[in-house]
């Protein structure tokens, strides 16, 4: 990589990582176009050179934490067994819904996403949409079911059921053992409910 374009790439980076502080820990309202500019180190004109809007810029933070993450659940969709995929997909979905920085997200859309839809539509156009259709064409590839969105639905939602109370503060997150316990519990279910 060229001097010039590492120069750039750090200035990103800089600006993604200020942004995504600043957002959790200040909100997006409560978050300008200055601040992330002052916190990254750069010019204002420097983050509009990158980012059209603050919008843009959440996005962007979003995408970069899913990029970050140690590893992708829908992959896991790809494993030959069917049921085992479903396991590794549910068992890495919840890993990553209660991670600090997604539950941290959470909180900004439960607070902030009724005044700023803009980023309620952010955070669903980088990771439930994508899951979705990912699930949608497995749930058509492996059980041939067209329409499987109310299925899928419930599927998620039996996933995130441990996420509540983890996300007030309730419970500590739950063990791994405990993750895959739940996971194989509810591929169980969703089967069931397949008639598979």
């Amino acid at each position: 990589m060229k001097k010039i374009e590492q120069k750039k790439k750090q200035k990103l980076d800089s600006i993604q990582k200020a942004a995504q502080e600043l957002f959790q820990t200040k909100g997006f309202i409560g978050t300008s176009m200055d601040n992330i500019a002052e916190q990254a180190g750069v010019t204002k004109q420097t983050v509009y050179r990158y980012f059209e809007s603050k919008e843009a810029l959440f996005k962007s933070t979003l995408e970069a934490q899913r990029l970050q993450a140690s590893n992708d659940f829908l992959d896991a969709l790809d494993l030959e067994d069917a049921t085992k995929a479903l396991e590794a997909f549910a068992t890495g979905f919840i890993e990553r819904h209660l991670s600090a920085a997604h539950l941290a997200n959470i909180r900004l859309l439960v607070s902030e996403g009724p005044m700023v839809p803009e980023i309620t539509r952010a955070f669903y156009a980088v990771g439930p949409r994508r899951t979705k259709t990912r699930l949608a064409r497995f749930f058509k590839d492996r059980f041939k079911i067209d329409d499987a969105q109310y299925e899928i639905d419930i599927f998620l939602g039996i996933l995130l059921s441990m996420r509540m109370t983890v996300l007030t503060g309730l419970d500590a997150p739950p063990s791994p053992e405990k993750i895959c316990e739940h996971s194989a519990r509810a591929v169980k279910a969703i089967l069931k409910l397949l008639d598979l």
